[in-house]
């Protein structure tokens, strides 16, 4: 049963917004797949939705002629995963969001919707922080362009207000060209279950393929929002792909998480986690870009 006072279906972002401003209790529903759940455990009893889902201007993934790439965010992940701009430039956001759920999730579940739940497990998250992505945010005062680091503010809680709506997500050129990314989910279960860790690696290699000229870490479940480790990036900036490389790579990551232990694992396994998935995403960004570790 789900305890639903009333529901707008929106006509155009416009008209959403004009919807949540007159009705600041109001919430915005997409495809559902996390509110409906809520709903139907009680935690959001008599709520009054506005549904954006029948938006078609928020869905598709285009080249924007800065080599930018725009996401509507009401891009399903399945869209994604098999759009073939994702696939030529951002392989690895499409690998990331194809361990969400199960396909009929991947069918319905947006990828704003995903980051707007604010949940630090989600898939899409740490994938998005790695590449830097850009969030539009679209209210009556127009479009505000905020880095995703800005937009979680806390567990579960992200940076919008009353009468604004994530629109569109950014994955600039400079975070995506001659760089190889891989997305590590460890869960209990292999498939339909949360991440008790999520880590992404992208990397850039130099023309000689022994040297890493930029890497970025990000993690989810590594804290209570998805994070970047920028002392971690840093610490291996330049150096010669080897064994020793990979060390302090790992070594390094563990001084900039904050797990904490829940039902699912411990503080202790999940920094665990952290050292080793990073390494294992590294080795793997890099063998992709055509790498070889060398000792």
């Amino acid at each position: 049963m789900y305890d639903i006072k009333k529901i707008y279906k929106a006509i155009s972002v416009e008209a959403a917004i004009k919807h949540l401003e007159s009705d600041p209790s109001s919430l915005i529903i997409a495809g559902g797949s996390d509110i409906l759940i809520k709903i139907h455990s009680g935690k959001l009893e008599n709520c009054s939705l506005v549904s954006i889902y029948g938006l078609d201007e928020l869905r598709g993934v285009s080249l924007q002629d800065d080599g930018s790439i725009k996401i509507g965010s009401l891009t399903s992940f399945s869209h994604i995963s098999e759009n073939d701009i994702i696939k030529k430039y951002i392989p690895v956001l499409g690998e990331a969001v194809d361990q969400v759920g199960g396909p009929q999730i991947r069918n319905i579940g947006t990828i704003g919707g995903n980051i707007s739940n604010g949940v630090t497990s989600a898939d899409s998250a740490s994938t998005l922080f790695a590449l830097d992505a850009k969030l539009e945010i679209t209210s009556s005062r127009g479009k505000e362009i905020i880095p995703i680091s800005e937009f979680y503010i806390g567990p579960g809680k992200v940076n919008l207000n009353n009468g604004e709506i994530l629109t569109s997500i950014y994955i600039t050129k400079k975070n995506y060209e001659n760089f190889t990314g891989h997305y590590i989910k460890y869960a209990m279960r292999n498939a339909m279950d949360i991440a008790t860790l999520g880590c992404c690696v992208t990397c850039r290699l130099n023309d000689k393929k022994d040297i890493v000229e930029e890497v970025h870490l990000a993690y989810g479940v590594a804290g209570p929002i998805p994070m970047r480790c920028p002392k971690t990036e840093e610490s291996i900036k330049n150096m010669k792909i080897s064994f020793e490389m990979l060390e302090i790579f790992g070594s390094t990551a563990i001084t900039e998480v904050k797990p904490r232990t829940s039902w699912r694992a411990s503080k202790e396994f999940r920094i665990q986690l952290v050292e080793e998935l990073g390494k294992r995403s590294l080795i793997e960004a890099i063998k992709k870009s055509g790498g070889v570790i060398n000792g």
